[in-house]
């Protein structure tokens, strides 16, 4: 099984490395103008219009983005109202941004480059409002367009080899990438953030999910040629990548799985010209799940992560309380949410930062994870400017919900530097780096284990970000120099890869609109 040959992975994970990665192009540019469309279009479909103008939610931020709905005890309904309220707060547009270029369509959730590259799909049972079918989601409409009428459910939940939370749900959310859209910019770099924006996305759906008492799980375990083949996506152009069963039906009613015939839709070319990149391609399929078999065998618990016994100074986390911590609604956090150009050098407080570690590491429900809370990656900081807390560079230890000192000092210069030389993480008042051994996780899961990691971390680093702002700080996904990164945090972090860098602080009042502009141009080739 393909899966299981390993070395593909670290081929591509080493040759997407910065600086040198043998895979990337260092001539390489990106001219905004050019970029390719940030929607996919069925020309000769027509679109159904979604409309969630009802009450939100009000659960607040900080509530739904750590709590997991049991499915046996879910009281939510879902309809097409709801549908069309996590549709939107997961990848919907909450507002538009001009520059002197044009306008920029802003998502509900952060992507690298403002790319957009990830869509989403349905696939449901008859819902009141929407009957039986498979869907796509477009957030320019916002509308969903039917693909396919009737109940294809059974398709999913046999690609899952049987994964109960797919059988149980009225409908199935499908995250696919588009791989040119975001290669266009950054090259093979591109499949990691397939995992980078569909995670981040992913948090969002699981908050929104929570918020309407809707059970959601991440379902990562499934035969990928036939999921392909059930959205009818191109070849080697826009691929699925990972499956969330949501609500809970405890009678379903689901048919068996269906011969899929293909349609061959027409869709609106997304650029004049598209150049494959076989490295993504490669690492797609030998990280691919083959039959349903191979599936059941596949799934599971994921590998014992150990952080070694704490050595240095432990920092307690000292987070608010229910009566205390902001109140916002989840959904008025999303449409505050921005991905911060600018940070000021104001400190944070020790309880604003316990509090985003606290609530964004409360677990993951996902087909790849044991207990709640277990994770694949360990969290490591640089604390720059936080009251009561040295600056230094520390790691977080979940089970003990306490932050231990690495090493003391001022480490701006550095953090600027590990994160491909940039301000922000040097401006920042902490950046969050997810390391992962991947050894383990290779050894468990196949290739497939490296989608699994970045996935780990990006979801819990899309928690962070809504952690933030549902506090009124900043936040920003970045990339990183990944060696210099691992070496910084060594020994401890000896033999651990890097997969996400967020950095977090109190934003800086934009000083002036053409130094946006160049500094947004200068980010374009990054």
């Amino acid at each position: 099984m393909v899966n299981r040959e390993i070395q593909a992975t670290w081929d591509y994970h080493n040759g997407t490395k910065h600086p040198h990665g043998n895979l990337m192009d260092p001539r390489h540019s990106f001219d905004p103008s050019s970029q390719p469309l940030l929607f996919k279009i069925y020309p000769d479909l027509d679109p159904i219009p979604l409309s969630f103008e009802a009450s939100p939610s009000v659960v607040p931020a900080l509530s739904a983005i750590s709590m997991e709905v049991i499915p046996s005890v879910s009281d939510g309904t879902l309809d097409i109202t709801t549908l069309s309220s996590i549709l939107h707060f997961s990848a919907g547009i909450t507002k538009r941004l001009n520059f002197p270029w044009g306008s920029m369509p802003f998502r509900a959730a952060a992507c690298t480059g403002a790319l957009y590259h990830i869509e989403l799909y349905v696939v449901c049972g008859d819902l009141p409002g929407l009957a039986a079918g498979v869907y796509h989601y477009n957030p320019g409409g916002p509308a969903l367009t039917q693909l396919r009428p009737g109940d294809y459910r059974g398709t999913l939940v046999a690609a899952s080899g049987n994964e109960p939370s797919l059988t149980d749900a009225p409908a199935i959310i499908l995250y696919t990438d588009v791989f040119w859209r975001n290669a266009c910019k950054y090259q093979a770099r591109e499949y990691r953030h397939s995992y980078w924006d569909s995670g981040t996305i992913l948090a969002n759906t699981l908050a929104i999910a929570a918020a309407h008492g809707l059970p959601a799980k991440v379902v990562a375990g499934f035969v990928d040629s036939s999921v392909n083949r059930l959205l009818d996506l191109e070849n080697r152009q826009e691929v699925a990548l990972v499956l969330v069963p949501v609500g809970f039906v405890p009678e379903p009613s689901i048919g068996s799985p269906s011969d899929i015939e293909p349609l061959s839709l027409d869709t609106q070319p997304i650029s004049e010209y598209e150049v494959e990149l076989p490295a993504i391609w490669e690492m797609h399929g030998a990280s691919s799940l083959t039959d349903e078999a191979e599936v059941v065998s596949w799934r599971g618990e994921g590998p014992a992560m150990l952080m070694p016994h704490p050595s240095g100074r432990l920092v307690p986390l000292n987070c608010y309380s229910d009566g205390e911590a902001p109140q916002d609604s989840i959904e008025s956090v999303i449409v505050r949410r921005g991905s911060t150009r600018r940070f000021s050098h104001e400190s944070i407080t020790l309880r604003e930062l316990s509090t985003v570690l606290e609530k964004a590491t409360q677990g993951i429900p996902a087909d790849f994870l044991g207990q709640p809370g277990a994770a694949l990656n360990d969290i490591y900081l640089i604390v720059n400017t936080v009251d009561d807390l040295p600056s230094g560079a520390y790691v977080f230890h979940r089970d003990l919900k306490a932050l231990e000192l690495l090493k003391e000092g001022d480490y701006r210069r550095q953090a600027g530097h590990l994160g491909l030389d940039q301000s922000l993480p040097a401006d920042a008042s902490v950046d969050f780096f997810f390391m992962t051994n991947l050894n383990p996780i290779l050894e468990r899961f196949g290739n497939r284990g490296y989608r699994l990691a970045q996935l780990d971390a990006s979801i819990t680093a899309g928690k962070i970000y809504l952690a933030a702002y549902a506090q009124r700080l900043g936040a920003t996904g970045l990339t990183f120099y990944d060696d210099q990164v691992s070496g910084f945090f060594s020994p401890h972090a000896e033999g651990k890869s890097v997969m996400f860098l967020v950095a977090l602080g109190k934003r800086a009042m934009r000083r002036l609109a053409t130094l946006d502009t160049s500094r947004l141009r200068q980010q374009a080739n990054l």
